[in-house]
């Protein structure tokens, strides 16, 4: 691949202007203060009309006025938002962010009414409401998913004590994991690097390099790790009493509500998935050691590119074009609504200190567009993160015609886009090798990735698991945290992993840990549903790219059942998870055939 290391110097940064101008933007407080005015309104005109008889034009005019309040809350929350975790260590961006969630959580608790009423509303009422006025059949499925959550809300008041109190407990623990991870500032060769390059390194075809890597993280994040193990017990013992006080039966629960998926689904997911730790995961890295000429691999080799690989540095109009032409071969329109984003600065892309890590695509809110955050530092993974996050974006772009309430999805469906533009990438690549040598290296880096989304992600979900329930019966050590990271990982990645005692602090960085408890099972749920879709998709070609655009398009409108039935597909068979993973098998027996 063309080797421009020119194209690192300017990598884009989003331009934030079609939201605000600034933070000190006058029309930030001049939002807020037409928002405290709607929402003293709504509360004037709605608080008492859902607890007696109402209209279906009240219900209309109450749910479209909630709708607007809450998109431009979501308009202030986004910039600042974005701002902030652009920079971390910026204190004008922390204020702003810190002031607006603030004012907007009194927003929030003073509209908490509406959810309670509505979710208390009988059967009976809300069908001839929608018989009455079709206009709200829009909103019923939002109105459906809304109602379920009636057996774990808690009186009005203590629900708008639970969002003013949020500000100082959750949330200020989130923020303080967030700043001290973004001020890591970890020691390589006698360079000060942010955290998201020395995990870049652990790539690296040097494994001196790999090693290193993986020793300076694990310093860097020793040296916070009482806070880190304070910050994760403290967040799960707040968990336990949420959960305690809103009857959630597991820790999990919430999640799966949240996800719209029923506990057996993602059940019969983690179980699959954990059944087939020996015939995927431990079989190719064993097949990896040999490639690599070793006996068996260290924690960082598992991501190591092959002796042969030429994975260049991939300069970012070089990325682009990969990208693009890969969403073209399937669809012109996805790829030019992928284009919108580099034509526009909708994209952040260099790696900095004081930048989150990882990467995320913002769906902002429907009256503007997307943004997306990137660590670009060249590699082939991060083009396929470039694939991913874009296929977060399009589809957020194509769902915002749902509106506000309806444009965003559960995070089960919500990888979907994501990981099929991954899938087109790897595909489009895969297609262009020469030799025997190329297929062989973007075979072991796709095989890496799936493992990755699948395999690791199940074992994070384990992780979270035994580590909420461990936390019921006190606080827990850095050494219990490690013990069970220590464990989960070596069952899911077989005995040609050797699990140093170096990356037993690893847990530390994993995110989504400390922001959304049990998110991880989404990429495995998307990955496996994905290989289904592309399935179906190299049998019935014809029209489907019509169908999976119609899918993107319906955004959180209807429930994953009525959004798949064009496809055919039925999470709730047996099978349907084995399936998913038969891809993986497939692309491990591909690799093993030409080695």
């Amino acid at each position: 691949m063309e080797n421009i290391l020119q194209g690192f110097i300017d990598l884009p940064t989003w331009n934030l202007t079609d939201l605000y101008n600034g933070s000190a933007d006058p029309k930030i407080n001049q939002d807020l203060d037409i928002l405290k005015k709607q929402a003293a309104e709504f509360v004037t005109v709605y608080v008492n009309i859902f607890k007696n008889e109402f209209t279906s034009e009240q219900l209309l005019s109450a749910i479209k006025f909630y709708e607007n309040i809450n998109e431009g809350i979501g308009k202030l929350m986004t910039f600042a938002g974005l701002q902030y975790y652009g920079d971390l260590n910026n204190p004008d961006f922390s204020s702003l962010y810190q002031n607006l969630q603030e004012k907007v959580s009194i927003l929030s608790a003073d509209l908490v009414f509406f959810n309670i009423d509505l979710a208390k509303l009988s059967d009976e009422s809300i069908n001839n409401a929608l018989k009455s006025a079709p206009e709200l059949l829009h909103y019923s499925h939002w109105l459906s998913v809304l109602r379920k959550y009636q057996p774990h809300q808690l009186s009005e008041e203590l629900e708008k004590y639970a969002i003013e109190k949020s500000l100082t407990g959750r949330n200020a623990w989130v923020r303080l994991y967030d700043e001290t991870l973004a001020s890591l500032k970890l020691s390589y060769d006698g360079e000060s690097l942010p955290l998201e390059a020395v995990v870049h390194k652990m790539g690296d075809k040097s494994a001196d390099v790999r090693k290193k890597a993986a020793l300076t993280l694990n310093e860097g994040l020793a040296t916070q790790m009482p806070l880190f193990t304070t910050i994760t017990n403290v967040l799960a013992k707040d968990k336990e009493i949420d959960d305690k006080w809103r009857h959630f039966a597991t820790s999990d629960s919430s999640r799966h509500l949240d996800n719209q998926i029923e506990p057996e689904v993602v059940q019969a997911l983690a179980t699959c998935v954990r059944g087939n730790y020996a015939s995927l995961s431990h079989r190719y890295y064993t097949i990896k050691a040999k490639m690599l000429g070793l006996d068996r691999l260290e924690y960082w080799d598992r991501n190591a590119p092959l002796p042969f690989d030429d994975d260049a540095d991939i300069s970012w109009p070089v990325a682009r074009k990969i990208v693009l032409d890969a969403y073209a071969s399937f669809s012109p329109t996805i790829s030019e609504i992928a284009s919108e984003f580099f034509d526009k600065n909708w994209i952040d892309a260099p790696t900095r200190v004081g930048k989150t890590s990882g990467a995320f695509s913002h769906p902002a809110v429907p009256s503007v567009h997307p943004y997306i955050l990137l660590n670009y530092q060249g590699r082939r993974r991060d083009v396929m993160t470039l694939a991913h996050e874009l296929g977060h974006g399009v589809h957020q772009m194509l769902s915002r015609g749902q509106g506000y309430l309806l444009a965003d999805t559960p995070l089960t469906l919500a990888e979907t886009a994501s990981v099929f533009g991954e899938m087109l990438t790897f595909q489009h690549l895969l297609a262009t090798c020469e030799t025997k040598e190329q297929r062989k290296s973007l075979l072991a880096g796709k095989i890496d990735d799936m493992l990755n989304t699948v395999i690791r992600q199940i074992a994070f979900y384990y992780f979270e698991q035994q580590v909420h329930q461990a936390r019921r019966h006190g606080e827990l050590t850095a050494d219990d945290l490690a013990s069970i990271w220590k464990r989960t990982q070596e069952e899911a990645l077989g005995n040609a992993v050797h699990i140093d005692s170096a990356t037993h602090s690893f847990w530390a960085y994993i995110s989504h840990f400390i922001h959304s408890p049990f998110y991880v099972y989404a990429y495995a749920f998307g990955d496996c549903l994905v290989n289904s879709l592309y399935a179906f998709y190299q049998e019935n070609n014809d029209g489907f790219a019509d169908k999976y655009i119609d899918l993107l398009k319906a955004g959180g409108s209807k429930g994953y059942n009525d959004l798949l039935q064009p496809f055919g597909l039925d999470l709730k068979k047996p099978t349907f998870w084995q399936g998913g993973l038969q891809m993986i098998a497939s692309l491990i027996d591909e690799l093993e055939a030409l080695s």
